[in-house]
């Protein structure tokens, strides 16, 4: 998923686009993770960049995403950008 979220809407109050957004990004990565992983991955992990555009998305962990949403949120962005990409990966083994 690589998209801009436009967080203005004649009828939805700024709350409620927000919470759309936060949804519509929980779906997408639910659904990504119900997809089969391939041969000798353990578990699917994102890649994730987040910034008002495209140009100043700055890496980000998967666990910060509703973070940086709310963030955006309370500094009163008209619109924001996020990249989420699947990546399947391995779990390292811990040494002993």
């Amino acid at each position: 998923m690589k998209k801009t979220f436009s967080l203005s809407h004649p009828k939805l109050s700024y709350q409620r686009v927000i919470e759309n957004a936060k949804n519509e990004v929980k779906k997408y990565i639910k659904a990504e993770k119900a997809h089969t992983l391939p041969e000798g991955a353990d578990f699917w992990g994102f890649d994730c960049k987040f910034g008002q555009t495209p140009k100043d998305a700055i890496r980000i962990h998967e666990g910060d995403i509703n973070a940086n949403i709310s963030s955006a949120e309370s500094q009163h962005w008209k619109s924001f950008y996020l990249e989420v990409v699947p990546v399947a990966k391995t779990r390292a083994k811990r040494s002993e």
